[in-house]
């Protein structure tokens, strides 16, 4: 790390001392349980010998992580298959081009995996910047242990329903509001009058932990005794590994209310064991159709995915989207979007920023339509209570038509510098043919919808015309006649444009299937990469 750094133990905290004497604090705690979650998860990975163990009581989670190998690794535990090895440079004793390749593979692809990457770049990690690279490491740790708490995965939740609730209301809950609702389940059927509101100070005394974990697993997990706390917080990691639970929580972190490292414990718990049961409450299933509910709820549409962790990559205040169709019916979401994607459209005070109502619901939707119209999108027979009742079909045209914007203004603003203006498809497809020419390749694409294009071929001449280094031809499939090598291309053309700086939100499906809109927003992420790296590369002489 920078030797322009001085470090400063204190009892639960690192300061960081820069050079120019600002200080920073980072929790001591946290970068020792994400040291030894990496250990725990990781340490088979045989591309991480030289790396692993972390030893949690250094720095070594700053200074080891600063190729990007470990940050990728972590990124494919949160979400399988999130970046293609073969994009990685693997090797021992990488050079700081090498480096800044694999940091801006992590970076572009935990946008797209859902977290939100706020001042963060390249060199920050290489550079082992303690506080951005805790930030990071946790949103995906935290993407990784939250991503199976879901009706898609878990449909007994729907015995969290409260009595006045809908399904509608329900699937808004984020998955920590979730488990929350779980631990005060377990707690009322316990007979227990303990309520959790917060994952710190009501979890201090752990009297919430012996409380659950012993209702679903009596045999090995005894009620605590009523002793010193952090007594109890070291009987509650014991119970919680007898229940089968890999936590890397310590008795201190829970008598300190880290909320953090308390949200990674019970998200264990419950994915270890939920101990929700259909059969235990029939009387409570008699009144929910399990039929009639629709647990994808756009889970498994690839666009929904998409376009959502698009709004995500975006850092809107106060917005986090965690499923697109049920998070924008009220409308608000939806204008904070519009808001981003074209600044100062918006009039506030004709927003209910908290409708109270479906007719309050209904005036947002209705507002966003106007504002959509206002921006020349096609919105015919759109209304606002379609957003209001989640018209799928509808809603994913309008965040089509909002990326393609967004993606179009940044290309434009990048462009404008050339002196080019007014860009568009057709300016694209021309641009990406003659770099591919100019680089001496023989691919050509006709538009979006050009049936070649599914093979990928074209894509990663494209992206070697751009970078010549990012692509190795060794590992692609030139001759890819079956759906499978097809497949491989595109996975691999997705992280090599990742790899040199291009921020892409599309998938390999999108690409063998040829869906225009995606290849769209690829093509011209890359040009803006391009844009970026000629500005850098002028700039440094």
């Amino acid at each position: 790390m920078s030797d322009l750094l001085d470090r400063k133990y204190s009892e639960k905290s690192l300061k960081i001392v820069g050079s120019a004497g600002a200080s920073h604090s980072f929790s001591e705690e946290e970068k020792e349980a994400f040291s030894e979650h990496i250990n725990h998860c990781l340490s088979e990975d045989p591309h991480l010998r030289s790396l692993l163990p972390l030893d949690s009581s250094t720095m070594d989670l700053f200074e080891k992580s600063n190729d990007g190998l470990i940050m990728c690794k972590l990124i494919n535990l949160a979400q399988r298959d999130a970046i293609d090895e073969r994009a990685m440079n693997l090797k021992e004793g990488l050079n700081v081009y090498q480096k800044t390749e694999n940091q801006n593979l992590a970076l572009n692809a935990a946008k797209a995996i859902g977290c939100q990457v706020v001042n963060i770049g390249a060199q920050d990690l290489i550079e082992g910047r303690p506080i951005l690279v805790l930030g990071l490491v946790w949103q995906i740790i935290k993407i990784q242990l939250l991503s199976q708490i879901s009706l898609r995965n878990v449909p007994e939740l729907v015995l969290l329903l409260e009595d006045d609730e809908t399904m509608a209301d329900f699937l808004k809950l984020h998955p920590e509001l979730i488990l929350l609702r779980w631990l005060n389940y377990h707690l009322e059927k316990a007979g227990s009058a303990r309520r959790v509101k917060n994952f710190g100070s009501d979890l201090i005394d752990s009297e919430v932990y012996s409380i659950v974990m012993n209702r679903i697993d009596p045999a090995h997990c005894p009620v605590i005794p009523d002793e010193p706390l952090m007594s109890r917080a070291a009987k509650a990691i014991s119970n919680a590994r007898a229940f089968g639970a890999d936590i890397f929580i310590k008795p201190k972190d829970i008598c300190d209310g880290n909320k953090k490292l308390n949200t990674s414990m019970v998200a264990q718990l419950f994915n270890t064991n939920h101990g929700l049961r259909f059969e235990t409450n029939r009387k409570r299933m008699s009144l929910v159709d399990i039929s009639s509910i629709n647990i994808d709820d756009g889970g498994d549409s690839r666009e929904e995915r998409v376009f959502r962790m698009w709004i995500n990559s975006l850092n809107i205040e106060n917005v986090y989207i965690n499923n697109l169709f049920t998070d924008c019916r009220d409308g608000v979401n939806l204008i904070k979007t519009i808001d981003r994607v074209s600044p100062g459209l918006v009039v506030w005070k004709k927003v209910n920023l908290e409708p109270k109502s479906r007719f309050k619901e209904v005036e947002n939707g209705n507002y966003a339509v106007d504002l959509c119209k206002m921006m020349r999108f096609s919105m015919i027979n759109v209304g606002g209570l379609d957003i209001v009742d989640g018209n799928k079909k509808l809603i994913l045209g309008i965040i089509w038509q909002l990326m393609r914007k967004y993606t179009l203004a940044v290309l434009c603003d990048l462009a404008s510098k050339q002196g080019l203006t007014d860009i568009g498809d057709d300016h694209i497809v021309a641009w990406a043919n003659e770099k591919v020419k100019a680089s001496g390749k023989s691919g050509k694409m006709r538009n979006f919808k050009d049936s070649g294009l599914k093979n990928g071929l074209f894509l990663l001449e494209l992206i070697s015309a751009i970078e010549p280094r990012a692509v190795d031809w060794d590992v692609v499939k030139m001759a890819p006649d079956n759906e499978e090598d097809q497949m491989l291309n595109a996975k691999y053309a997705i992280s090599c444009s990742r790899k040199i700086g291009a921020c892409v939100f599309l998938t390999p499906e999108d690409i063998v299937e040829v869906k225009s809109k995606m290849i769209m927003t690829f093509v011209a992420e890359l040009w803006a990469a391009f844009f970026v790296r000629e500005a850098y590369e002028k700039a440094q002489g």
